[in-house]
């Protein structure tokens, strides 16, 4: 489930995160309006990613590419042989039109620690990725040449299968190619009910 941006209280971070937006009280012809949809959806948590590519170089000379990130909740496994993936994209979103050219893309599974990093990646109208990514630890991966974060729970790189639309958004199927674990016994960063939540143990 998709959700907008609106304001909310993170500290050392613009205040902004997810957050279901208001809608229109106007029924689909099945009869649902997208307010009792999106209410419906927000009461399913889920894990919360931060999915990384990097954009080549126009030229072979030219400088180096930028690296594009955004957190996504639109997340999850869908095979296991073989290994896929699937991630949804807001249609004509910057990582939609890019993963359309580039194949190869990463995954970092957040932490609750890196509530930040969440925030800062979910930002409407944000600044450039090459300054969001400023001082946010990562390694690069061997593979898809994306950033992979550090501390994150485990981290995937990915090589597109398929891309099916789906109404205003893209599902992209990838073949993980590898996978590790950063910091595997962290507790995870979740989303529900519109707000970033930690999990009780």
């Amino acid at each position: 489930m998709c959700a907008r941006e609106s304001e909310t209280s993170v500290p050392g971070v613009p205040k902004t995160t997810l957050e279901p937006a208001a809608a229109a009280d106007t029924p689909h012809p099945e009869g649902v309006t997208e307010e009792e949809f999106r209410a419906a959806m927000s009461r399913l948590a889920a894990g919360v990613t931060l999915i990384t590519a990097h954009e080549p170089a126009l030229t072979s000379d030219g400088p180096r590419g930028e690296d594009v990130g955004m957190t996504a909740t639109a997340f999850m496994s869908v095979s296991l042989d073989p290994p896929l993936v699937l991630v949804s994209l807001r249609e004509g979103s910057r990582m939609d039109d890019l993963l359309a050219e580039q194949p190869m893309w990463a995954v970092s599974i957040l932490a609750d620690s890196q509530l930040q990093v969440a925030g800062r990646f979910a930002m409407k109208g944000r600044i450039s990725d090459r300054l969001l990514f400023e001082g946010v630890p990562y390694e690069r991966g061997p593979l898809s040449g994306a950033p992979l974060l550090t501390g994150a729970l485990a981290t995937l790189e990915c090589r597109t299968e398929s891309r099916v639309p789906a109404g205003d958004h893209t599902l992209v199927i990838g073949r993980v190619l590898s996978a590790t674990l950063p910091t595997p016994d962290a507790p995870p960063l979740t989303y529900f009910r519109g707000r970033y939540r930690h999990l009780s143990g």
